[in-house]
């Protein structure tokens, strides 16, 4: 058997120490990280309460203290036209509860703004909506208007996704005519984004409250040309009711369907007196 070469036992040497540096250096290297799962959305803090609400929603939480509201029931939310609908809760019959929490003179974007505590809290079943005309009447298009309903969906099925939202559309009013049209471009958009999520829905209370010309109906308002009477209310609680009762679950149905008290009350021909909206 032949020795090596001194040579050929040198080049040998110097491969083998090669190899073993190149391992060396190799477990060295660090591992490289898993990738990191996105974070989820972080959520908009919430703006200061306007000193114009801060009453309203004092009276809401002490209402919530006095009897908390039982979570799964119907929760309404808006604007004057929620505010000012008298005996709302015990208008529309719900197994669970019915809650009414609307605060005079607000756009829809200031329900989206404070949804933590109009909604949140009560973990709701259903959601129903009614604010855009103020947002409009103050120079609102109605893309942000849409905008504002968009983020309002995204807020409340952040935290409690199995919530249906039911919009009700923005109202004609008489003394609104001018924002008719602007009005009619809003329920548009937002009933075609209800349509693309079957936790969504759209009340439809436009067509009902115009006349055969086309115009508001003069008989649903109080004087000031704004804010429903009771004839309004009646014609709303008829639209609103059947909804529910068409869209709720099969036990909720069959509990409103046997209840004793009528879906559709009888048309009320004398407006009934309201407060007058300080606000709006």
């Amino acid at each position: 058997m032949r020795r090596p070469t001194p040579a050929r036992a040198r080049s040998r040497a110097w491969i083998a120490a090669g190899l073993c540096c190149a391992a060396t250096a190799s477990m060295a290297q660090p591992q490289a990280a898993p990738a990191s799962k996105p974070k989820p959305k972080a959520s908009r803090p919430e703006p200061a309460l306007p000193a114009r609400w801060r009453e309203s929603f004092e009276a809401f939480d002490a209402a919530d203290r006095a009897a908390a509201p039982k979570p799964g029931g119907v929760l309404f939310v808006g604007s004057s036209s929620i505010r000012l609908w008298n005996d709302l809760e015990q208008q529309f019959e719900d197994p669970v509860a019915v809650v009414k929490r609307g605060f005079g003179g607000s756009r829809l974007q200031d329900t989206t703004d404070h949804l933590r505590r109009l909604v949140l809290p009560y973990k709701p079943r259903v959601v129903v909506v009614y604010a855009g005309d103020n947002d409009l009447a103050e120079g609102r298009s109605p893309q942000q208007v849409f905008k504002s309903f968009e983020d309002f969906v995204e807020g409340v099925h952040a935290e409690l996704p199995a919530t249906r939202i039911a919009f009700v559309s923005i109202k004609p009013s008489p003394l609104r005519l001018a924002l008719m049209r602007s009005a009619e471009e809003t329920n548009a958009r937002i009933a075609a984004f209800c349509r693309n999520d079957p936790r969504l829905d759209y009340i439809n209370v436009w067509s009902p409250m115009l006349g055969n010309d086309g115009r508001p109906r003069e008989e649903l308002f109080l004087p000031d040309r704004l804010h429903l009477n009771a004839q309004g209310y009646a014609l709303w609680k008829s639209v609103i009711a059947r909804h529910l009762i068409e869209r709720a679950e099969p036990a909720a149905a069959a509990a409103l369907e046997t209840s004793g008290r009528p879906l559709t009350p009888p048309s009320a021909t004398t407006p009934e007196p309201a407060p007058p909206d300080p606000d709006r």
